[in-house]
């Protein structure tokens, strides 16, 4: 997510005893979570993903607290950017650095 976010111009960067991706992480009253990162593990059995904004609809952040974290706010690619990034387009950019960073082949199915 970092890779893609710098593809639009815009520094994501890991924020010390967090998850996710922030953006303005050095300044604690400015910083905001642009993509959550989640693993669990039950039953021998792990599953991860992750959940990127990039045109989100944020006012539904407004109803509950994003990650148990109550004091920081939630942004997305389009809020960041001012307009909404083609989402095909960012899906691909993702896929690529994906596949670029774990040195592995992505296959639809």
């Amino acid at each position: 997510m970092i890779l893609t976010l710098a593809d639009y111009g815009v520094k994501g960067e890991r924020y010390a005893g967090y998850t996710g991706v922030w953006l303005d992480p050095s300044n604690p009253h400015h910083a905001r979570k642009i993509c959550a990162i989640g693993v669990r593990s039950s039953r021998w059995v792990t599953m991860h993903g992750f959940a990127f904004n990039v045109n989100t609809d944020l006012a539904y952040f407004g109803n509950i607290i994003p990650c148990g974290i109550d004091d920081k706010a939630v942004t997305s690619l389009a809020q960041e950017l001012g307009f909404r990034p083609d989402m095909k387009e960012v899906k691909e950019r993702l896929k690529i650095h994906f596949s670029e960073l774990f040195e592995c082949l992505l296959v639809s199915g």
